[in-house]
């Protein structure tokens, strides 16, 4: 099983459209030889199309897809030197085990031998060695999931393809999974394309991360990056759990006012219609008084290292990660206070970044 040379991928100007619905949009995407690229986005986003575009299942209507130097974009999916792997698995329920993870090199008159040496390797690089005569009804969703990874690796192809390949997993198992699945694209630096609409994967897993609305790429940065820098309102809420919270309000030179209070920002300039954004861990309880928004409790949950405390103000909602000990009571009377460290000003109309 030797593997390939490590090559990059490239959507250039791609267009999809399912009658008037434009589903992606002059989509661009340069993914580096050898990086671990999650799509990123929600339901209706249009990841899993420009996937399915990639492998050829889908065709574009307009744009040109690449893999390495060569124009795949109207080549058939079995010349594209491609593995996919499902959230359904699809594996054959009459094979066994060994039979599925080395179908592909049965399609291609492999010798029996060399067959099953690479069928043995590939088993055991996903923990299935001692599995191999069982049949997939006999397997848990983890094992089954693992057969499907490893029917993708024994193939050795440029460019791996993942949709949605854990979501059919309970949580345990889905963390154990992520670990495995990082540890084997770095063993095996195939370049890999792994969609999802879960951001703790996204985080997890990928080099970078490109989030899709509409069609329509918002950021392509490192886990980091679309954290700390997100570059508009709909990113920075994406990401983050508990998402970002927002206040709306206005933006008066470097002062941004709401609810009666004033908060100095880190930018400048003048908005009737502003949000301020900031992160539940950059924001702390403290007296009405002293805060720079008030409030009264909503909910208070214990999460284990931390509770989660909600706080109704006029407007919105504020989500503050308190001290695992802090005991306010539903209706208390409370101050935020905000981290200027941690604060953003987005546009109240359309959520651009005010930088």
């Amino acid at each position: 099983m030797a593997g390939n040379p490590q090559v990059p991928v490239r959507f250039d100007r791609v267009q999809k459209s399912f009658g008037p619905v434009k589903v992606l949009e002059d989509f661009n995407l340069d993914i580096n030889p050898g990086e671990f690229l999650v799509l990123l986005g929600a339901s209706g986003s249009g990841k899993t199309t420009a996937l399915r575009i990639l492998s050829g299942l889908e065709t574009a209507s307009g744009g040109r897809v690449l893999i390495g130097d060569r124009d795949v974009t109207n080549i058939l999916p079995k010349y594209r030197d491609i593995s996919m792997v499902f959230q359904s698995y699809a594996l054959y329920p009459h094979k066994t085990v060994a039979e599925n993870i080395g179908f592909p090199l049965k399609v291609r008159k492999v010798k029996a031998a060399e067959m099953d040496a690479a069928i043995r390797e590939a088993a055991a690089q996903v923990q299935l060695d001692q599995l191999l005569q069982r049949y997939p009804r006999e397997l848990s969703g983890g094992q089954r999931q693992r057969v499907a990874l490893a029917r993708a690796i024994i193939r050795r192809p440029s460019v791996f393809l993942m949709d949605e390949p854990l979501s059919n997993l309970d949580a345990k198992l889905r963390g154990h999974m992520r670990a495995e699945l990082k540890h084997m694209q770095e063993s095996f630096g195939i370049t890999t394309i792994y969609v999802t609409h879960d951001q703790i994967e996204a985080m997890t897993l990928a080099h970078r991360v490109a989030i899709l609305e509409k069609g329509v790429l918002q950021q392509l940065a490192t886990p980091a990056e679309i954290y700390n820098d997100p570059a508009n309102l709909f990113v920075a809420q994406f990401i983050g759990s508990p998402p970002m919270n927002i206040v709306h309000g206005a933006l008066q030179g470097e002062t941004f006012v709401a609810e009666g209070h004033e908060v100095k920002v880190p930018v400048k300039g003048r908005l009737d219609k502003a949000i301020l954004g900031v992160r539940p861990e950059d924001c702390s309880v403290t007296t009405p008084a002293k805060g720079d928004v008030m409030g009264e409790i909503f909910t208070n949950e214990l999460i284990g290292d931390h509770t989660l405390i909600t706080v109704k103000t006029a407007k919105d909602m504020i989500t503050v990660k308190a001290p695992k000990d802090y005991r306010g009571k539903t209706g208390d009377k409370i101050g935020v206070g905000l981290a200027k460290s941690g604060l953003y000003v987005f546009n109240g109309d359309g959520g651009a970044r005010i930088r």
